[in-house]
């Protein structure tokens, strides 16, 4: 979860009291988020560069606080004094607005078509007459790098601009253009590049080169310009120097470019909605529109309400204690949202308007669950719940599970994601494009696709403990995943059971006899080949086993499974040394 880090004595001072740390912990407990560390400023700089230099009674405090990652409006700490204010009744929740002004009379944003190339959405508000001090100031700037890195997912969703509105000349233009034909002083500097050489100069900035990938490859660069072609900003990269904001700023420009245009509304609002406290007028946002080439516009920040209507029993039920529509709609109250009761038929039901600023509230269940947290889970009675029924496949899972451990072998768990060559190459398997799922974007070369067989898991489980005593017993009962265009997702699971002997010897008659004995245990008796009543044994060929030393294991006319002696070119592929044998079965197939 996201950390805030705010200063002790401005936080209580916005509270309006003075905390002990118990006390404040509990009001942290109380409302769902957590007190993660008491620090200073120069300790954090202290345990960065190693230092051990005693500490000044005079450092200021530094709390860090654990916020949920949905709670984008907490990410500040104006955003966290005023939900923590309304938590404890000394304020009402605001209610935002545009400014009263006529759509001629508003600032424009003209944008080019060739910007659907690159990123194609942009929303923008102004903040007039703002007052900013240093702390304001340096949280301004602190919560849009903490939305860059959480909602925006590092500005390629989306990327915030902010400029002194009084330095430059509206109507404003959103173009993409070739990096040659852009030229500006970017923020920071005092000489001008052109954008492409502004790419290689950021090649070396630890901070900005991790965004450079975002848009470097692109033909076109997306530009903001005022209307005397002055460069607002270059995003996802960097604002122009020219309308930099500074503590003396009172108007103040917000642009938000993006390819997601839904999470471009939502950090608008959570930065208008939480700063607009600053200003003159609090809670008043001027709107900007917004014109596309087609001629539709849109007026921007959107600060409508969203309604919700919460069955009132839906919510008793879910917490489990009995509560009067009053009490939930003055705990849902202090949780920022405007709830009212209301009748249909014979039934209670809460009225939500969901503002700006709770962008995380999309179900009813994100109502109940902050009536829980309003009410407080410590008062909420513990209770046994109603016995639930277990699904078969678990239940018979956890049956296979005891009697191959009474059969001497040990479980393990592996990864349900493996890499492509660990489940087909070092298998000897070959890919026929229609099994495995295959991860679009891995993180790692060691997690390509989702498993189709057990196997690979096991198998380097023994090799990265092959200085274990010998014999090595282990099994895993878990789920692999094979392409299924019947299912509305394109694949579905399937429960397997694989078990593994390495010894000196192969310990073939082992797994032989292991594979008799859940066939015993599920009643299924050995019957001669061809015959669908019971089980046999039929000689297969599959590469990843040594020829003539394997077998298909037949149930009621079907292939559930396969054993054998594991070919030596796949404990090689694993650094196995000594012989194995290996069995997996498909269990579903015994319900």
């Amino acid at each position: 979860m996201p950390t805030v880090s705010v200063g002790r004595d401005r936080l209580f001072a916005a509270l309006g009291r003075t905390y002990s740390q118990e006390e404040f912990e509990e009001l942290c407990f109380r409302f769902g988020i957590e007190l993660d560390d008491v620090t200073t400023e120069k300790a954090i700089i202290r345990k960065e560069k190693h230092l051990e230099e005693e500490a000044d009674e005079d450092e200021e405090v530094i709390y860090k606080i654990e916020v949920p990652a949905n709670r984008y409006d907490l990410l500040c700490l104006e955003g966290l004094a005023q939900a923590l204010r309304i938590f404890n009744k000394q304020e009402e929740t605001p209610r935002y607005k545009l400014s009263n002004i006529s759509k001629e009379s508003m600032h424009k944003m003209h944008v080019n078509p060739e910007t659907s190339l690159v990123r194609p959405y942009v929303v923008c508000a102004v903040l007039r007459d703002i007052t900013f001090d240093e702390a304001s100031y340096n949280s301004f700037i602190d919560l849009q790098d903490k939305l860059h890195q959480n909602i925006c997912r590092r500005r390629t969703l989306v990327a915030i601009g902010t400029h002194d509105l009084d330095t430059l000349e509206g109507p404003f233009t959103y173009e993409a253009l070739p990096p040659s034909a852009i030229n500006f002083v970017p923020l920071k500097q005092t000489k001008s590049f052109r954008a492409d050489e502004l790419m290689e100069y950021y090649k070396s900035d630890l901070k900005l080169k991790k965004f450079l990938h975002i848009i470097e490859k692109s033909p076109v660069f997306p530009v903001l310009f005022d209307r005397n072609r002055t460069v607002l900003s270059l995003p996802p990269i960097i604002n122009g120097a020219h309308s930099a904001i500074t503590l003396k700023t009172k108007n103040v420009f917000i642009e938000c470019t993006a390819t997601d245009l839904t999470k471009a509304n939502i950090v608008l609002n959570t930065v208008v909605t939480i700063f607009s406290a600053l200003c003159k007028k609090k809670f008043e946002i001027e709107p900007v529109e917004v014109i596309y080439s087609d001629g539709k516009s849109n007026i921007y920040p959107e600060l409508s309400l969203y309604n919700m209507e919460v069955s009132l029993s839906y919510i008793t039920n879910c917490i489990g204690v009995s509560l009067e529509a009053e009490e939930v709609t003055s705990l849902l109250n202090r949780m920022q949202l405007h709830a009212e009761q209301s009748v249909s038929g014979d039934k209670s039901s809460i009225t939500i308007s969901v503002p700006p600023t709770r962008s995380d509230v999309l179900h009813p269940c994100d109502v109940m669950e902050d009536v829980a947290i309003a009410y407080g889970f410590n008062n909420i009675p513990k209770s046994k719940p109603a016995s639930l029924q277990p699904l078969p496949l678990n239940e018979f899972s956890d049956l296979i599970r005891g009697e191959i451990a009474m059969s001497g072998f040990t479980e393990v768990l592996t990864w349900i994601l493996c890499s492509y060559k660990e489940n087909f190459a070092m298998l000897k398997r070959e890919d026929d494009k229609s099994t495995a799922v295959i991860i679009g974007n891995p993180r790692s070369t060691d997690f390509e696709v989702v498993r189709t067989s057990l196997m690979p898991g096991l198998l380097k489980t023994v090799g990265h403990n092959k200085d274990h005593p010998k014999p090595i017993k282990i099994f895993e009962v878990g789920d692999v995943s094979l392409l299924d265009d019947a299912k509305d997702v394109g694949a579905r699971n399937h429960r397997h059971l694989a078990a593994l002997y390495c010894s000196a010897n192969s310990g073939f008659e082992l797994i032989h006899g292991l594979v008799d004995r859940i066939m015993e245990v599920i009643g299924a008796s050995f019957v001669t080949v061809g015959d669908e009543t019971g089980y046999y044994i039929k000689c297969s060929d599959n590469p990843e086993f040594l020829t003539g030393r394997q077998a298909h294991i037949i149930y009621k006319g079907r292939k559930i499974g396969t054993f054998g002696i594991v070919h030596p070119e796949v404990l090689n592929n694993f650094d196995i040394p000594d012989p194995c044998s290996f069995v997996e079965l498909n269990i579903e197939s015994f319900l």
